[in-house]
């Protein structure tokens, strides 16, 4: 992790005054960062499909005595632009900024040859990993320009950054991703306090890499939670100076 300092360790309350918003946040990192988060002091916004896991995140985190988090029940695969303005437009009823927005959700879709790969599913996984982004990074600006520093991390693949064969249409919306995030980098950098990353995961024990390499060993690779440091120095103040960069937590 190069661009995390070497003896970098967050304090408890480094994410103070802070509200973050994190897709995917119902399990695997998305679930790990929300949780990171809350425990450093942030109000954290809770966005995923399932509700009831929402709730369950929801649950630990007052448990534990971190701020009120807000729960998000949203299907990716079904939110069009017009859900994604009303979502905005509530939000800024309730919360004068928004400092840092995680895009998390992902889904895998089939690992096959790109020739049988089915047009439905090849939609689907555009849907979520990159229209979805694209459109609820740019209805929430607004919100992320009222912050003094606010950051914008999208969650990459080594997939994403070196064409791999039979990973098909992921692979596809992580190279969109990650010019998505370079595009709106290079745009805002000299009028807005945003910065945008993307941050590549590595092999994490989460449900998703299982479902990839069945053959693994999944106690192999770390858990989400050990690697949480590199997320929130991208979401704290101390990485300000990190913008456009394709960041790499293992």
């Amino acid at each position: 992790m190069t661009f995390l300092p070497e003896k970098w360790q967050p304090e408890a309350g480094e994410l103070s005054n802070k509200t973050l918003l994190i897709t995917g946040a119902s399990d695997g990192i998305g679930k790990a960062a929300a949780l990171a988060f809350a425990r450093h002091g942030a109000e954290v916004l809770l966005l995923g499909r399932s509700e009831e896991k929402l709730n369950a995140v929801y649950d630990q985190i007052v448990a534990e005595g971190g701020k009120e988090p807000a729960v998000i029940p949203t299907d990716l695969s079904q939110v069009n632009h017009d859900q994604l303005c009303s979502l905005a437009n509530e939000l800024a009823g309730s919360i004068s900024k928004l400092d840092g927005l995680l895009h998390n959700a992902a889904l895998l879709g089939d690992r096959k040859p790109m020739a049988q790969t089915s047009a439905a599913l090849w939609h689907e996984v555009m849907q979520v990993n990159v229209n979805a982004a694209f459109m609820l990074t740019q209805v929430m600006l607004p919100l992320l320009d009222n912050a003094d520093a606010a950051s914008v991390v999208f969650t990459s693949s080594g997939v994403g950054r070196f064409g791999k064969a039979f990973w098909g249409a992921y692979a596809v919306s992580k190279f969109a991703t990650e010019g998505m995030m370079q595009v709106l980098a290079s745009e805002l950098a000299s009028t807005s306090a945003i910065r945008f990353n993307s941050l590549n995961p590595g092999a994490v024990n989460t449900s998703m890499r299982r479902q990839a390499y069945p053959a693994e060993n999944p106690s192999d690779n770390p858990s989400p939670e050990m690697l949480m440091r590199a997320w929130i120095y991208l979401m704290s103040d101390s990485s300000q100076h990190i913008q456009g960069r394709a960041l790499s937590a293992q």
